[in-house]
């Protein structure tokens, strides 16, 4: 069983429902925290690069993030702040909420007044900790994904299949020869497996 926090009986994990923002003041410089599911990498590029061009006078576009279940995909940044008082902090945050595919910006508007390393820390944790706290967290299920290839006429019954399993329909392409990406449920997998092994001439590759 995966000793990882994130993960509840391997079955699922917990992430954020929708995106937030929060701000947080200390001597006249303001904290603004944006947090956001994220599906992978080129999504948090993306949502960096939407804020930078939003506050493109902050002086600084902090960040953490971390995706998947095994504890090793994360990255921080302190983005010209002192080593260790910006990014980490954040990811922190981050996993006291033992979520994952969560990345959190924290833009900095410089107030003039110099907090120190304590003080930057405190800051960026308690803009990280506002935003997470102004957006709800939920479970999902791990899932394990599939294409399956099959004729039409057996269309009914892989779909009968797919929604008896809870199964998430990712991609697909119905012809007269089918094509159907899906995810199943970590939980229900050997019996999905069993379910497509009885249809015959449904071609089943693991992605």
């Amino acid at each position: 069983m995966n000793n990882d926090s994130r993960v509840s009986k391997d079955y699922h994990y917990y992430t954020i429902d929708t995106s937030s923002v929060a701000e947080f003041k200390d001597r006249s410089s303001r904290f603004i925290a944006y947090a956001y599911p994220i599906t992978g990498v080129p999504d948090f590029k993306e949502k960096l690069s939407a804020l930078k061009k939003e506050h493109p006078k902050a002086v600084h576009h902090c960040f953490a993030y971390r995706l998947g279940l095994d504890g090793t995909n994360f990255r921080v940044s302190d983005d010209g702040e002192p080593s260790g008082t910006a990014g980490r902090p954040i990811l922190g945050q981050i996993d006291s909420k033992q979520v994952t595919n969560v990345v959190i910006v924290v833009v900095r508007y410089f107030g003039g007044t110099l907090l120190g390393v304590p003080g930057l820390i405190a800051a960026y944790k308690a803009a990280a900790a506002l935003a997470l706290q102004t957006t709800a967290i939920i479970q999902k299920p791990v899932l394990t994904n599939y294409r399956l290839q099959f004729d039409y006429t057996q269309m009914n019954e892989v779909m009968k299949a797919v929604k008896q399993f809870d199964c998430v329909v990712l991609k697909q392409e119905i012809q007269l020869f089918c094509l159907l990406e899906i995810g199943v449920p970590k939980r229900w997998l050997d019996e999905m497996m069993n379910k497509l092994n009885d249809l015959r001439g449904v071609e089943v590759e693991k992605l």
